[in-house]
């Protein structure tokens, strides 16, 4: 988890990483205020072996941040938490409600594994199974791409578009864990999403979160190339979608969390890491309800050849770049030109 940071088109941590300490700021809140003794490190560099002193949560919690630490982690206290309460089968704030409770040697036996396999970089969210995004949890594996805090501007740009819409209906291509369908559908009671994917192992994911949130009455799933499985005559108030638009030859270069584990078919763009959204803007029209919008995640750097491919194609207006909520362009926002209207 000492990850080389290189000058390439992808960053996915900065912001994430800045939401998940002020969540623990919240932790440390509720320590102080139940009296229980704030420690963030030990003091030195013990290792877990055999000792009088029992394993506590406090005791693991301080081990394993340290170690996490030593390996790289940006968040490792955070990492602790999750890791531990995963391991224990409980709540975050119930490791520090138990805080002197010694564990059993199954619970520190799955602790040791979570533990090792992290500090190879493997993902926490793949790990424990589960994501939140939108306030929500969803189940992710190694089939899917990790839900991040950058995709949420998304989200939100989807339901301010379709605010106010007696019946919208959504389109989300490239869905994946099928997060943006369900923080869509959970957030707008009228809307109807029809979610496509490439990936049959992505597209079961995609399923149990749509089940997990109680709404396949309104959330459709196709294994479908983009729109190759939309029926003849649909038509969208948005078109949606997180394509893959890392160029093919710098995945590599990404941090080792994302490059060893992530799905690659997730991630890759092509040569140029465009070849799925110029698809999208390509065809998207013809799909598109009167009025309609297109709205699509990008990584910022992209930003000006997006809006160029957008006026050159002629069926576009109102184009915008809209910034992620650390201030960087993420999501392109179009509304399709209507049929006869002038160029």
């Amino acid at each position: 988890m000492k990850f080389v940071r290189t000058p390439v088109r992808l960053s996915y941590r900065p912001f994430a990483v800045q939401k998940e300490e002020a969540s623990l700021c919240i932790w440390t809140d509720l320590m102080i205020s139940n009296g229980i003794p704030l420690v963030t490190e030990p003091s030195s560099a013990e290792s877990p072996k055999a000792t009088d002193e029992p394993w506590t949560v406090r005791r693991v919690l301080e081990w394993t941040t340290s170690h996490l630490k030593k390996h790289g982690s940006d968040t490792p206290r955070l990492d602790a938490e999750i890791l531990l309460s995963h391991a224990r089968g409980c709540q975050r704030i119930q490791l520090y409600t138990q805080f002197n409770e010694p564990l059993n040697d199954e619970v520190r036996g799955m602790m040791r594994e979570l533990v090792q396999r992290r500090i190879k970089a493997e993902p926490v969210a793949y790990l424990v199974g589960v994501r939140e995004f939108f306030s929500l949890s969803f189940r992710v594996t190694r089939d899917v791409l990790i839900p991040r805090p950058d995709t949420e501007t998304l989200v939100m740009n989807v339901l301010d578009r379709i605010k106010g819409l007696a019946a919208p209906q959504v389109l989300d291509l490239c869905t994946g864990s099928g997060c943006v369908a369900v923080a869509v559908a959970k957030n707008a009671k009228a809307a109807k999403v029809t979610a496509t994917d490439i990936s049959p192992a992505a597209i079961a994911i995609a399923h149990e979160n749509v089940a997990r949130h109680d709404l396949a009455d309104r959330v459709e799933i196709l294994e479908s190339d983009l729109f190759t499985k939309i029926p003849q005559g649909a038509t969208f108030d948005v078109i949606a979608g997180n394509p893959p638009y890392i160029p093919t030859a710098e995945i590599d270069l990404l941090e080792a969390e994302v490059s060893q584990h992530e799905p690659r078919l997730a991630l890759d763009g092509g040569a140029d890491g465009l070849s799925l959204l110029r698809r999208i803007i390509q065809s998207a029209p013809q799909y598109a309800a009167p009025q309609g919008m297109l709205l699509l995640e990008f990584t910022p750097e992209q930003a000006d050849s997006l809006k160029t491919m957008l006026i050159e194609h002629g069926g576009y207006d109102e184009i915008t770049i809209c910034k992620d909520l650390a201030h960087r362009p993420r999501v392109l926002r179009a509304r399709f030109r209507s049929v006869g209207s002038p160029h």
